[in-house]
């Protein structure tokens, strides 16, 4: 019998930046995993389906009626549909999904169909988005291209490509400013899409027990020296949260800025409870579970860390200290 679910992984970044490359990678990998991979491009006529490795474990599936986070939303959904149907009617054998998205997509949208509908949430588990930064073009198509920001702002894991052909302190600059842009997202350099497969799938960068990531130097840095649209910024206390206040203030976040709160996450110090609560949401989807009991001599905290476009810190972090108990 199939698995219940199958896992998914959104692969983003902008045009150029080597995501062919990385899922060519991916499919000529001696790993025995079967790929389903639907790829998107922007215009009549695609041609990075004719780039990728074929072999008898991949099914390829091509969208090119338009952007995939946009007018063929509706086609994703039918063609995740149709790939379940054909897999447990037994004529196709798939482990995993594999999207790439057009370098123009923004991919808030195609992480939401894993939530938003019923049988696709059924299927298939969102396991992460990665997204792909060319380390030469980078820096500049963070200053003119807010698509470029926004998938930033998304990443479960940032991979840096063309380091080769990059300066050292080019690379620097913008390994400082993803960072500051999107903390909680690793960041690891790859050469021509060698990545270790441990490093983009089955990383479970939407499964609400991992652990919240946050760059330390991020931590102890507090100026920027650049003003990007898409930001990060950091709650902590050692305050316990009274529950009630807390979920008042969180849905009047989410109805006032929630197409503009790309990612959030965090673990939760509330009043009553010897648990951890793990907490995330995208846009304007948010969940919480339990999580591990705190320890005897654990100091216990909050800490959460929004991804945005133009959030406004001092009200998110005014308002939160507010639901303190």
């Amino acid at each position: 019998m199939p698995q219940a679910q199958v896992p998914v992984t959104i692969l983003t970044g902008f045009l150029g930046s080597g995501k062919t490359t990385l899922l060519n990678r991916i499919l000529r990998e001696e790993h025995g995993l079967r790929i389903a991979v639907i790829e998107n491009e922007f215009g009549e006529e695609g041609v990075d389906s004719d780039l990728l490795t074929r072999s008898t474990d991949e099914q390829i599936v091509e969208m090119n009626n338009g952007c995939i986070c946009c007018t063929v939303r509706g086609d994703l959904i039918r063609i995740l549909g149709d790939l379940r149907t054909r897999r447990e009617a037994g004529t196709i054998a798939f482990d995993r999904v594999v999207i790439e998205t057009t370098g123009l997509a923004d991919p808030g949208p195609v992480a939401q169909t894993f939530f938003l509908d019923d049988e696709i949430a059924d299927a298939y588990l969102l396991d992460a988005v990665i997204t792909m930064v060319d380390a030469v073009h980078g820096y500049r198509q963070l200053d003119e291209h807010r698509e470029a920001q926004v998938q930033v702002g998304f990443a479960d894991r940032i991979l840096m490509t063309k380091t080769d052909v990059a300066a050292a302190e080019v690379q620097q600059r913008l390994r400082e400013r993803l960072v500051r842009m999107n903390p909680r997202a690793p960041l690891r350099v790859v050469h021509f899409g060698d990545a270790p497969l441990a490093e983009v799938l089955d990383i479970r960068g939407f499964n609400l027990d991992t652990a919240l990531v946050i760059d330390p130097e991020f931590l102890r840095s507090e100026h920027h020296q650049h003003d990007d649209a898409v930001q990060s910024f950091v709650f902590r206390s050692h305050r316990p949260f009274d529950g009630a206040r807390l979920e008042d203030f969180l849905s009047g976040l989410l109805q006032v800025y929630g197409p503009d709160m790309l990612r959030y996450k965090g673990v939760l110090f509330m009043k009553g409870s010897d648990r951890q609560t793990v907490f995330q949401g995208v846009h304007m989807m948010m969940g919480a579970d339990p999580g591990r009991r705190w320890k005897p001599a654990e100091r216990r905290a909050s800490r959460i860390v929004f991804i945005g476009r133009n959030l406004p810190r001092d009200l998110f972090l005014k308002g939160l200290e507010d639901c303190l108990a």
